[in-house]
């Protein structure tokens, strides 16, 4: 029997889709995860305050979009595969409904090559309310996007009639003018915590840059794996199976230093984080190693003075998605219930160890000999504490628990190897 197809009401639910809950640094982080995706090396954030023609715009020198390929990725729900390793993407609607929960037109424009023309469509928000149909505009001449795509490849998004991040239908004046330099900030701090592994170079990929607004930022380390007095307990790895896909999570456990113990009164402020030191304490959720949710014991324990010194990485590949019931917006986990109760004891042991470094604050808590730093004039490490002796069957799970796919046949080969001897 063939159905009937009814299409939704466009200005109904580009209006309601406006309120899937971004902010607007976490907005910002989805436009991020497609110039990721796109093989950017550096991305630039730009602002400009100019009352009803303010704008945000995002570009990057990624490998940039054919116009069939742009055409799809302006489409609600685009129809691609979101299945390789380096893509951050999920659902399809990352880029339209992160941008337009902010603005009210959304431009993206691209080249994929220097001897192909710049190409591009906006969703307009008025065009949208006044015709009711899924219709984008060409690209017209716009200088905010041809200066960054004049002598490259690449792609540019642009946020024009910025209603939420300013929040006035006509925004002038010095008060909204602070905003945005506010709201900057906000970004700033926001993308060098989710990114911190792309910012850092700790990956297997070329070391990501990001310059917003002329200036580039810094990676900002959770675990504070720069100072002497940081310790990092064992790693531990656990599977479990949902719906019928199976994975395996990495848990990283480290206890921050008391304030005395910093390096620095400095890098003691930076290490409250964006949401200061109560608030983030806890778990660090990372899929694909993008960071997702930072801060919060998922039901586990309740937020405490007393423990905000436990900070704890848990990291899962996208197959187990639907267990951790990730969202659209790609900024709320939930804990599934299986790994609830296989990683209290550990958790427990952290959070104590973390209750007696806060409970011996000014009691001459500095070791006689500190750490060993990792060279002459080098950053020193983290210490660790209370490894386990693993089995030959451990430590292949947790091996292969960090392979990338390009690596698992020679990794499966050498563990098939060491165990037949």
């Amino acid at each position: 029997m063939r159905g009937i197809e009814v299409v939704p009401s466009a200005k109904r639910l580009m209006t309601s889709l406006r309120n899937l809950g971004y902010d607007l640094p976490q907005a910002v982080a989805d436009i991020v995860d497609n110039s990721i995706a796109a093989d950017a090396k550096t991305i630039h954030i730009d602002t400009q305050f100019n009352g009803d023609d303010s704008w945000l715009r995002i570009s990057d020198d990624g490998s940039g979009m054919s116009n069939p390929q742009l055409l799809e990725a302006m489409r609600y729900g685009s129809d691609r595969d979101y299945t390789a390793e380096s893509d951050l993407g999920k659902f399809g609607l990352g880029m339209k409904t992160a941008s337009l929960s902010q603005c009210q037109r959304l431009t993206v424009a691209s080249r994929s090559s220097l001897g192909k023309a710049v190409i591009g469509y906006s969703w307009d928000l008025d065009h949208i309310q006044k015709y009711n149909r899924w219709e984008i505009l060409p690209l017209t001449d716009t200088s905010v996007i041809s200066e960054k795509l004049q002598n490259a490849k690449g792609t540019v998004i642009l946020w024009e009639r910025l209603d939420r991040i300013l929040g006035y239908t006509h925004p002038y004046g010095e008060p909204q003018r602070l905003q945005l330099n506010k709201i900057s900030r906000e970004i700033e701090e926001h993308l060098a915590m989710v990114f911190h592994k792309f910012l850092s170079g700790q990956l297997d990929r070329p070391k990501l840059k990001i310059v917003l607004n002329s200036a580039t930022l810094e990676a900002w380390d959770p675990y504070c794996r720069n100072q002497h007095y940081t310790t990092q307990c064992a790693t531990s790895t656990y599977s479990i199976v949902h719906e019928g896909q199976s994975g395996v999570i990495l848990m990283e456990p480290f206890v921050l230093p008391n304030m005395d113990d910093f390096n620095t009164p400095a890098e003691h402020k930076k290490a409250a984080g964006p949401k200061k030191w109560n608030s983030q304490q806890g778990f660090y959720f990372y899929r694909m190693d993008r960071m997702i949710q930072s801060g919060g014991w998922s039901g586990l324990r309740t937020k405490d003075e007393h423990i905000k010194l436990a900070r704890i990485g848990i990291r899962f590949s996208k197959e187990l998605d639907d267990a951790f019931k990730i969202n659209v917006a790609k900024m709320r986990v939930q804990l599934p219930q299986q790994l609830k109760d296989k990683i209290e004891k550990e958790v427990q042991a952290v959070t104590k160890a973390a209750r007696e470094r806060y409970a011996r604050a000014g009691k001459s808590r500095r070791p006689t000999t500190p750490p060993t730093s990792s060279g002459s004039g080098s950053a020193p490490t983290a210490r660790p504490i209370s490894v386990p002796v693993l089995t030959l069957d451990q430590w292949a799970t947790r091996l292969l628990a960090v392979t990338t796919p390009a690596e698992l046949s020679a990794v499966q080969a050498a563990l098939k190897r060491l165990k037949s001897r």
